[in-house]
């Protein structure tokens, strides 16, 4: 168990985790499966059902080889229309591709999430293992990250229609500072029971805190169509600036790790070099949150009587100082992030998953270029924004393509039989076992 323990820590969160725990430990950095006697020796009964003719159908498979890995697609989506939303001259076709991203977005939601559920009824184990592994385990989060994306999308499509009112996203708010908080809290709680190797750390660990630091984002978002002169605005601005303040410095924690990292080992490769954009993440999307409230907050403080007009404007251009500076931060992590990325990636369709965080991590400091070129009226900015935009779609269209072909050719998603035969068998004997000793005590 402990050697089980020490191998876990070399795999990486940009490998793609498509079988129980145990088999992941039995894959080479190509994503191949090796031998595993001895995980035959421990269970020989579980293989009987495979070896006397039984099989285990594609659905079941695909069930169990499902992973928390499967929502940076989902994000990937929603970073497209976040990001077309800000478009300076935005037209009316536009708008209905980004409705379409939106509507795509939902549904894969639903599919993670449902998937998911059925793993966790059919096959206990495996989803027990997911939640728990140390590495697994810090894609969790992004459940809530998708959910804030169907949030800002609501915001922008739902509310101006009519179909969703202020009140109802007042409320999906606080659902989500819940969520964010619970789920943190408790995946850092199992994520630092373990010790972690220095030399193999990667910034996608940080997205055990992204939710929380994602709370000034969604906090913003409902305050454009919230009435500022309203109490409970007030709420909103100052937690939003509260969790927004707390995940920017523990993700930037992280952030100063990968860089003491790389310094020991080098630019991150293979799967992992996925993994440097994500650290354009924490600086990109606090300096969207900054400016943002800070233009929020002059209103709403003031309003309030709770600073002076002139305060207001001092708030605000400190909020539009501190976001410039870290939009510069976030550019530099991409930059670096971009320049050795080709040479230093495994180009495998098992890794797939991983190449996703080329997304929804610059969101934050392509959509603050389109603020900065409306605070300083320069069209710079708007142009480098719609450059950007195109990009993301590009990239989107390149990644959702190759996903779908290693899906359909089993890359990803797809449990070996021996695996699923395994944990069902498990879970079955355990249920007997419980049932026998019921009844034992009956008697």
């Amino acid at each position: 168990m402990d050697n089980e323990k020490q191998q876990l820590e070399y795999v990486s969160p940009g490998t793609t985790l498509q079988s129980s725990s145990h088999n992941l430990l039995n894959r080479d950095d190509a994503g191949h499966s090796l031998s595993i006697p001895q995980a035959q020796a421990e269970h020989p009964s579980v293989q009987q059902p495979v070896s006397s003719g039984h099989r285990v159908s594609a659905l079941a498979r695909r069930i169990h080889g499902w992973t928390w890995q499967a929502f940076p697609i989902g994000m990937g989506t929603g970073a497209v229309y976040v990001t077309l939303f800000g478009l300076k001259d935005r037209s009316e076709i536009v708008g209905k591709i980004e409705t379409g991203f939106y509507f795509l977005n939902m549904s894969l939601f639903l599919l993670n999430s449902t998937t998911l559920l059925l793993q966790a009824i059919l096959y206990p184990k495996k989803a027990r293992r997911l939640l728990t592994d140390p590495v697994a385990g810090i894609f969790v989060p992004l459940i809530v990250l998708s959910f804030a994306t169907i949030i800002i999308g609501t915001i922008n499509y739902a509310v101006p229609s009519g179909h969703v009112t202020p009140e109802l996203i007042y409320v999906l708010f606080w659902i989500y500072v819940g969520a964010a908080t619970f789920t943190c809290f408790t995946m850092l709680m199992i994520w630092f029971n373990e010790p972690h190797d220095l030399q193999h750390f990667t910034p996608a660990y940080a997205f055990l805190i992204f939710p929380m630091m994602l709370v000034g984002v969604v906090a913003f978002q409902v305050l454009r169509v919230f009435d500022l002169s309203d109490q409970r605005a007030l709420g909103v601005l100052l937690v939003g600036y509260f969790f927004q303040g707390l995940g920017f410095f523990m993700t930037f924690f992280y952030i100063c790790i990968y860089v003491i990292r790389i310094m020991m080992t080098g630019f991150l490769k293979g799967h992992q070099a996925n993994g440097a954009f994500v650290a354009c993440g924490p600086p990109g999307f606090t300096a969207l949150a900054l400016i943002n409230l800070g233009d929020k907050a002059r209103t709403i403080l003031t309003h309030q009587k709770l600073i002076s007009a002139i305060a207001g404007e001092v708030w605000y251009a400190t909020s539009v100082l501190c976001g410039m500076m870290l939009f510069g931060l976030a550019v530099f992590f991409f930059i670096f992030a971009a320049l050795p990325y080709w040479f230093k990636l495994h180009k495998s369709l098992n890794e797939i998953l991983g190449c996703w965080a080329l997304t929804f991590p610059n969101v934050g400091w392509i959509a603050t270029l389109r603020l900065l070129g409306d605070i300083f009226h320069i069209r710079g900015f708007y142009v480098l924004h719609l450059i950007m935009c195109i990009l993301m779609c590009f990239t989107w269209a390149i990644l959702f393509v190759l996903t779908v072909v290693a899906f359909a050719k089993g890359r990803i998603f797809q449990s070996n039989e021996e695996d699923v035969v395994k944990d069902a068998g498990m879970y079955l004997q355990e249920r007997k076992s419980s049932d026998s000793d019921r009844t034992v005590g009956h008697v």
